[in-house]
Formats: structure tokens, sequence, C-alpha cells
């Protein structure tokens, strides 16, 4: 069976007397494994965004800081800080807005769903207010229930229309993106999962299911995605490469 090459946008790490790092949280990557795929790191490089999607079969937008709302054309709350590595966030933004003209699939995780959402021109809730924790710390992510909307491909993935899911962020959707339909909601009415319908693959969920080990509903959406990633690496095999040019 085909192992899908599946691409990591990758963070910045930056500590003083220390050369600049690219990195991904290994939980990405092992959930990933776990699934049958094979995971490669994409370090920042938006210039390059067309050439890297060239040669993978699936990307996966993770966690991570705050978008900057620069990027959708809004002045910073005074929460937002700090803001992901600007070379990062080119990179994400550039890689989200290729692989959904492609017909890539792609799976954002957190600040990827956010992403997603900014890339298709949509905006962000920049500090929730709610009486949902909704920003637990990562080594205690509290948990709340989601309710999923029914005839979506996030629901079809799930088989559930509710689900009970972990909560690490303090933005979340505002104004949807153009072409993308929501499709969870939290109580409060928080959106947590985001789809494009007319994509092969192009889903969103603001919970983290790389930190869902174990759990049936983590396991199904890292297996659909991956699935997903084969189904382009066999028919991207199978095409001549004149063919495989055409069909980008």
């Amino acid at each position: 069976m085909t192992k899908p090459l599946i691409g990591i946008g990758s963070d910045v790490l930056q500590e003083q007397g220390e050369r600049d790092r690219a990195f991904v949280y290994t939980t990405y990557v092992d959930s990933l494994r776990r699934a049958g795929a094979v995971p490669v790191l994409i370090p920042p490089q938006p210039e390059n965004a067309a050439e890297v999607l060239d040669d993978v079969d699936g990307l996966l937008l993770a966690g991570g800081d705050d978008c900057d709302p620069a990027a959708y054309g809004e002045p910073r709350h005074a929460s937002v800080d700090p803001v992901m590595d600007p070379r990062r966030q080119a990179n994400d933004l550039s890689l989200a807005r290729l692989a959904r003209e492609r017909g890539i699939p792609t799976l954002g995780i957190c600040l990827g769903v956010q992403v997603m959402n900014v890339a298709a021109g949509g905006t962000l809730i920049q500090n929730i207010e709610s009486d949902i924790d909704h920003a637990s710390e990562p080594m205690d992510r509290h948990r709340h229930e989601v309710a999923i909307d029914g005839g979506t491909r996030l629901a079809a993935i799930l088989g559930a229309r509710e689900l009970d899911v972990n909560s690490s962020h303090h933005q979340a959707i505002k104004d949807v993106g153009s072409g993308l339909r929501v499709t969870a909601h939290a109580p409060d009415g928080i959106v947590e999962g985001l789809e494009d319908p007319r994509h092969p693959f192009y889903v969103g969920v603001q919970w983290h299911p790389e930190d869902m080990n174990g759990e049936a509903s983590a396991s199904a959406i890292f297996g659909a995605f991956v699935e997903a990633a084969r189904k382009r690496a066999e028919t991207r095999t199978n095409l001549s490469p004149a063919a495989a040019l055409e069909s980008e």
C-alpha cells in the first residue's frame, strides 16, 4: 500500500544567543505515522511554496501562536501576544492557498484551521469571551462538547453528531472565508470546524486530535486525511509526467 508523503508546515524557535530553528511537535509526526503516512517538515519558505507542494500528497497546518491580525486587516487586540513568527505566517498562508487551489488534501489543526480561514479572506475573534475555558494550557487541556453539523465531511469521518474534545486556544473563527463551510460548534457558539465542500479534503478542526492518541475520533480524522493523501499519491503515480503536470 502506498505511503503518502505529507508535509507539515513548521514553526520557528527563537532563543537569545542561539540560531533560529525550524521545528514541529512530534505529536503531529507520530499521529501521521500511525495513520500510515510519511511526514516531512516544511521549513518557512513562502517563495518556494508551489515547488514544495509539487512533491507532497498532503499538507498539515499545525497549531501555534496567534495569527497577526494585520493579515486580515484588523488592529491588534491587547491579548494577541505573541504572534507567530512572520516567516511561518507567510509560509502557512501561502501553503493553505495553494493547497486549496490545487486540490491537495489538507488538515488544519487549531491555528491551522484559523490560517485556512484567513487564507480564504476570513477573520478571527482575537480574544474569546466565554464561560467555557477554551484557552486551557497544553499540559492540562480542558474538555468540552462540540456539535457536528450533519451532511458534512467531518460528520461522515466521525460518524457522530456530538464529540468530546480538548481545547487550547483563545482565538477562533469570526467571519467565515469565501467558499468555506462551518462544520462544528462549541456550546457557546464558537466555531470548531471548517471545510471546503468542493475540495477532495480541505478540513480543519479547532481542537487538538494529535493530543488525543487512542481516542477513536482522533484516529478517524488522521485516518481519513491520510487516506485522501494516499489516493492522491496513487493517482499521481499512475499518471505520466506530462499528464501529471496537466492535472495540477
